[in-house]
């Protein structure tokens, strides 16, 4: 089946083929779906970094039986390379620096990357099932919000697929105003492989949502959040947050790192308090 497959896309490299996009299109899903199916084995739990990152390599994983134009292959393609990026950030253990640690465990790390600047990471343990805050933080996750006081509103401009969408997020002001109103145009890429599930992302273009007047339009790097149960405790969930933004504009970098440091704390207590206070009907990941 893979041989024939290569061979129908080998096919549209022809001449005479340019312009059947179609093919190419339907080639592309065949490959996906055909390497998924092989690549559907017993990976270790213990390797959940490493799971997904393999599992989100081939890029027709997930896509439904669809064609897309070339701009929306594009988006996904630059997902699934913000998924790759980050969790190979979070794989490498050298280097992180403790930032702030919480009487409850909380923790942020941070690491200078390469290429990519400053990063912080957020490692916490909450009490609630995965599939809890798989709900919250994804399939709710234009709700972030009401329960979020960091962030103003999050639109979802464009769904992709099942696991790619654009979104349009406004941050609150913050440090006292030190750090004015910013927004985000970012393309996200959500994923389950086994037990873990990921949300990643990074800055993109959308031509429909230009920069807004009074706004500075920052940038995230390569992020995402990993969620996997709690080893030994199932109804617990371990979160892990991988943070990279450019602020852009002018700003000193003791400020920048209090800011984006406090920001995942916050948000792990706002996460808790919120999932305490609501009910919890059943979600799926």
């Amino acid at each position: 089946m893979l041989l024939a497959t290569f061979k129908l896309c080998a096919g549209s490299s022809y001449r005479h083929m340019h312009n059947m996009k179609g093919l190419r299109h339907q080639a592309v899903l065949a490959i996906g779906q055909e390497l998924n199916r092989r690549a559907l084995g017993v990976i270790p739990p213990s390797a959940w970094i490493n799971q997904v990152r393999r599992g989100s390599a081939f890029l027709g994983t997930r896509l439904e039986d669809t064609l897309y134009s070339d701009q929306e292959l594009a988006y996904i393609q630059q997902g699934e390379e913000a998924m790759q990026k980050a969790l190979g950030i979070l794989s490498s253990q050298e280097g992180w620096k403790e930032e702030n640690q919480q009487t409850n465990g909380d923790k942020v790390l941070s690491k200078v990357v390469p290429e990519v600047g400053k990063v912080f990471r957020l490692e916490v343990v909450v009490d609630q099932p995965m599939e809890r805050l798989y709900e919250e933080l994804v399939e709710r996750m234009e709700a972030m919000g009401e329960w979020n006081p960091n962030v103003k509103e999050i639109k979802v401009l464009q769904k992709i697929g099942k696991d790619t969408m654009i979104t349009h997020e406004l941050a609150a002001d913050s440090a006292g105003s030190l750090v004015g109103p910013r927004d985000f145009v970012s393309v996200r890429c959500a994923k389950r492989r086994g037990s873990t599930c990921v949300l990643a992302g990074m800055a993109t273009h959308f031509g429909e949502m230009p920069e807004q007047k009074g706004v500075i339009r920052a940038e995230h790097g390569p992020t995402c959040m990993v969620l996997h149960p709690l080893a030994g405790s199932p109804s617990k969930t371990k979160l892990t947050w991988l943070l990279s933004i450019d602020l852009k504009g002018w700003l000193p970098k003791t400020i920048i790192n209090q800011v984006l440091s406090q920001t995942q704390v916050d948000f792990a207590n706002h996460l808790r308090k919120h999932l305490e206070s609501s009910s919890t009907p059943e979600a799926r990941c």
